[in-house]
């Protein structure tokens, strides 16, 4: 097991060197500890392409995953092969690839929108509202911070998003006197942490 834990830690600090996200990150560590069980715990360099081949088509044939699982699977691996262990792969061939839905994904009108919203409360809404309101992805509203919203230019800026790169968004009117509210209780939080020497406080 050490020598896996090792290859897990090394394939984490790649990960963070190349600046990807968490959830690339997370997904994956998960696919390559996923991969390694498969195969009765042998070590990535003892095994290729016919390894990799065997695995994808368990996926898709056994556990009956979306393509696009099927591809971060794949990309999990190849990163792991070409970045980590330095090796350079020969074509992985064909294989059982995963069935792409048919159907159209659902999208909620707006009616629906506010009826969801008005279930809500609290930092739950105030995040279902940045979510929908300032088209944030659940990490960056998760890392949003006090100083990245500006009342006086009605903008948040999303700091590391998709790609490592910042970005500045509108936030939603309709949430601006709770998300007032909020930032003053968050404020006084976070002048009792700046105290006790504390650093940045997050919104939720």
């Amino acid at each position: 097991m050490e020598p896996k834990t090792k290859l897990l830690d090394q394939m984490r600090l790649v990960i963070r060197l190349k600046h990807l996200s968490i959830r690339t990150e997370y997904a994956y560590i998960t696919w390559t500890k996923r991969f390694i069980v498969f195969h009765e715990k042998r070590h990535p360099k003892d095994m290729g392409a016919e390894e990799i081949r065997a695995f994808l088509t368990h996926l898709a044939l056994h556990r009956h995953v979306a393509a696009s699982t099927q591809n971060v699977a794949l990309n999990a691996l190849l990163f792991l092969y070409r970045d980590v262990l330095k090796q350079a792969l020969p074509e992985l061939g064909t294989f059982e690839r995963a069935k792409r839905p048919r159907r159209l994904p659902t999208v909620f009108t707006r009616e629906e929108v506010t009826m969801v919203l008005a279930q809500l409360a609290g930092v739950h809404y105030l995040m279902a509202g940045l979510l929908y309101g300032a088209g944030l992805r659940l990490m960056e509203c998760l890392r949003l911070r006090v100083k990245d919203v500006d009342f006086a230019y009605h903008q948040i800026v999303v700091r590391s998003g998709k790609g490592e790169q910042d970005r500045v968004t509108m936030f939603p009117r309709s949430i601006e006197d709770a998300l007032q509210r909020h930032l003053a209780k968050v404020q006084r939080l976070h002048e009792a942490d700046l105290a006790e020497g504390y650093g940045d406080v997050y919104l939720p």
